[in-house]
């Protein structure tokens, strides 16, 4: 089993996907080109006057770090990604941007009045962040409609209620929206502590909801109290303090003290984009659907699937049966394209190294992957792999056996454009 290819016509209209030995067959007989790298996608050299496309939809399982994306053609899984968000990674460039400014209002600069009065956030706005999360989805969307004949879009619209989350007795006039404190807090907590017992690590086993202070101790029911263990932790524990039950395992201790304080920041970013993207899937046209996280959890146990994003995403809405034709997802990781700053500096804000204005050299750029064919000296082969370019022509490519170093750019040829994303 592997991914499908997908296949346009002459006039790059979509057409079915169709299996890996068909597409190397249609390659072999020069029926057919290669038109991108990834998704892997072939352009036939003739035009298809009446395509016979079998609908297929397009599921989507947003998530925090990692969403998962799959195509289900009637009950056929054909295709499967998983993408990794860098919503971290932006938050910590904005913060690292801040505090160089901080630094240089504070040093001895010329007094600048506050500008607070026209800085007003519009309506709906989102933190970089979190809008990331919904323009890269947006953006996958978009090009998958390009290569793919999909008629609709299913999207998993979950909500995770934190107020409840954390104080679980509310009620009456204090809290009037309903309830999802049982089965969502569940889902929470296998995600926070990674599907695993917080106390031995096993995984792939029953697990329960545990308190870390039992309740006759005076625990509460709050999130930052509970963890997930498996059937024979949670018997030996009992009621038993924390501290005495991991007295012989210190770094199992600080690191469950530590987990369990960690913040509901994934549940509140899913809440936060969760609208935003339903809007963002709805400007495409598209017949879109939802559904709730309870019912692909309910659909992937029927169906005796393992637990992945992609897999996950495959079982959004209603699902009666699958037959999954794919071995493993086309694994995508947001890299962004770059910063435009001119000036690096130093851990005190100093500039200490200068940017060049150039990013191009020989008609190549930093991050587009390349194949170099060395036909002498001792590095000799052929290299595939992202490539670092410089001025003198001499690249660095980084192929999945280790870096490889001083490679002539007269060896090199682009295979994939630079796009955002490492595959």
């Amino acid at each position: 089993m592997s991914n499908f290819v997908f296949v346009i016509d002459s006039n790059k209209q979509p057409l079915s996907p169709c299996h890996q030995a068909v597409a190397r067959k249609l390659l072999k007989e020069g029926k057919a080109a290669i038109f991108r790298r990834f998704p892997y996608t072939i352009l036939l050299k003739k035009k298809v006057e009446e395509p016979n496309a079998e609908p297929i939809t397009l599921k989507i399982d947003p998530g925090s770090k990692v969403s998962g994306i799959a195509l289900v053609q009637g009950i056929k899984v054909v295709w499967g990604m998983e993408l990794t968000h860098r919503g971290q990674a932006i938050k910590n460039a904005l913060e690292r941007r801040r505090g160089v400014r901080r630094g240089r209002r504070n040093r001895n600069t010329r007094y600048r009045q506050p500008r607070f009065q026209h800085r007003t956030r519009p309506e709906g706005w989102l933190a970089p962040s979190l809008r990331h999360r919904v323009l890269t989805i947006e953006t996958w969307v978009r090009r998958l409609c390009k290569f793919v004949p999909i008629t609709g879009i299913a999207e998993e619209l979950v909500r995770f209620d934190t107020q409840v989350m954390q104080h679980p007795e509310i009620s009456g006039v204090e809290y009037q929206q309903g309830t999802l404190f049982g089965f969502e807090v569940r889902e929470y907590l296998l995600e926070k502590w990674g599907r695993k017992c917080a106390y031995c690590g096993k995984e792939g086993v029953p697990l329960e909801i545990e308190h870390i202070n039992a309740r006759s101790r005076g625990g509460s029911d709050r999130v930052s109290n509970l963890c997930i263990a498996c059937h024979e932790c949670n018997q030996q524990k009992g009621n038993t303090c924390i501290e005495e039950f991991l007295e012989g395992k210190p770094l199992v201790l600080a690191s469950l003290l530590k987990q369990a304080k960690a913040p509901l920041k994934d549940a509140a970013a899913i809440n936060a984009t969760r609208c935003k993207l339903l809007e963002s899937l709805k400007s495409t046209g598209l017949a879109v659907s939802t559904g709730s996280g309870g019912q692909t959890k309910w659909n992937r146990t029927r169906l005796e699937l393992p637990k992945s994003h992609w897999l996950d995403a495959a079982c959004v809405g209603e699902v009666e049966a699958l037959t999954v034709k794919v071995s493993r997802p086309l694994l995508v990781k947001c890299v962004g394209h770059g910063t435009r700053q001119v000036s690096r500096t130093d851990k005190y804000g100093f500039p200490n190294k200068h940017k060049a204005n150039k990013n191009h050299y020989f008609g190549f750029q930093t991050g587009d992957i390349v194949k170099a064919i060395v036909t002498t000296g001792k590095k000799m082969g052929v290299h595939i792999g992202k490539v670092a370019c410089r001025a003198t022509g001499s690249f660095n490519i980084s192929t999945p056996a280790g870096l490889v170093q001083g490679i002539s750019h007269k060896y090199c040829r682009v295979l994939f454009r630079k796009d955002g994303y490492a595959y």
